[in-house]
């Protein structure tokens, strides 16, 4: 295995849980792979769980959008480099990240999101009555993980979900690799355009929550609150909902880790933390842009070339992971890179896990016979794309 791979060979995803059988042989044989991106750059794929985390934590390794092109979108487009857009500080590096991310990380402590616990408990309860009053068979995605992840992030943030129409429908758009270029684009220019008006509500009448905070602060323009609020909404929502629909249909499949939390729920934790281990949604688009020469694993990575991470990969490491294929609720999780590694790890983790926790506690407790309506091949996935994940999860009880 010495020649460049195609960038479409390690995201043939086929199988409902494992990331692609590519990655075994290329952690094995070179953790450190050339890759053709669609453009015809040659570049290069990260695998092995020590390599991954190397990149993620060099800052010659850059994920600015002014040094390094978007290597695909989910359209099969390329985007060059372009001037950053203000308050978008995923695709910044310090000192402009470090000032976006400092004024929203209190808002994202462990100490402050576990004050939401018990609001996060009180809208899973709605959501369990919601699919009581449905009656089985119903839809987990639709009447559960969905509407619970947008009502609290919703609250937090400070977005209106009665208006919900108005910007929930965007992050799918923008995670969907076959959907319309241009009805994504618009959809974003709709989703901006309803936030602005948002901010200017929070000007004159603040209430609790995040977005009023910054307002009242006055470091930021309405263009980089307008995009940070954005930023939250693609970051924190579907990728949160497909943690949470996939984690159960999970633990519903391998029904023995489910008879294991069902037994003990002080598992609850440590399930949360091998769920993310083991499915790894956020699958695409980690990369970085090396700003000088970089030798690395025994190659020398040139100034400008793109490596793309696999967190998947990574977390399916067995160096670092005894038997990484299985699920296992009694495993040492520690380490894993689910939220990523180094300055960019997910800002609201803390948050995600208090809202998986919570909601398999009420969905547990709510329905002791909770399973699948149908057979664990029939239910739909989302292969591709940004986020994995299933399109609805049928359930009985």
């Amino acid at each position: 295995m010495t020649d460049a791979i195609s960038f479409e060979v390690p995201w043939a995803r086929i199988d409902k849980f494992d990331p692609p059988a590519v990655f075994a042989s290329l952690r094995e044989e070179r953790p450190l792979a050339k890759m053709v991106f669609p453009d015809g750059h040659v570049g290069w794929i990260v695998s092995s769980y020590d390599l991954v985390r190397e990149v993620l934590s060099d800052l010659r390794f850059s994920h600015s959008c002014e040094v390094g092109h978007f290597p695909v979108t989910h359209q099969g487009q390329v985007i060059p480099t372009h001037p950053k857009i203000p308050g978008m500080f995923i695709h910044m590096d310090p000192p402009d990240h470090t000032r976006y991310r400092r004024l929203l990380t209190g808002e994202f402590t462990v100490a402050r999101t576990s004050r939401l616990t018990a609001r996060v408990e009180a809208l899973a309860a709605e959501q369990v009555d919601v699919m009581r009053e449905h009656g089985a068979p119903a839809d987990l995605v639709v009447n559960f993980a969905r509407p619970l992840v947008l009502r609290v992030l919703a609250e937090m943030v400070g977005l209106p979900y009665d208006e919900r129409d108005r910007y929930a429908h965007a992050p799918a758009l923008f995670h969907d690799q076959d959907a319309d270029p241009a009805e994504t684009a618009a959809a974003y220019e709709q989703v901006g355009a309803f936030f602005d008006e948002v901010i200017e509500r929070k000007r004159k009448q603040p209430e609790d929550d995040l977005l009023s905070r910054l307002v009242a602060d006055g470091q930021l323009t309405t263009e980089e609150l307008r995009n940070l609020v954005t930023l939250l909404l693609f970051a924190g929502y579907e990728t949160t909902e497909s943690a949470l629909a996939v984690g159960v249909f999970a633990l519903l499949h391998h029904t023995d880790q489910l008879a294991a939390v069902r037994a003990d729920p002080t598992k609850l934790n440590a399930t949360v933390e091998e769920l993310l281990r083991y499915l790894t949604i956020n699958q695409y688009e980690t990369y970085r842009t090396a700003l000088e020469d970089v030798e690395l694993h025994g190659e020398v990575i040139k100034k400008g070339d793109s490596v793309s991470v696999s967190l998947p990969a990574a977390n399916r490491d067995p160096a670092r992971f005894g038997c990484p294929e299985k699920l296992d609720v009694d495993r040492d999780t520690s380490g894993h890179v689910a939220f990523g590694f180094g300055i960019h790890q997910c800002l609201g983790q803390n948050l995600a896990r208090i809202e998986l926790r919570v909601a398999l506690s009420a969905l547990l407790q709510a329905f002791p016979d909770l399973r699948l309506a149908v057979a664990a091949d029939d239910v739909p996935l989302r292969l591709r794309g940004s986020v994995f994940g299933v399109k609805n999860l049928p359930v009985s009880w």
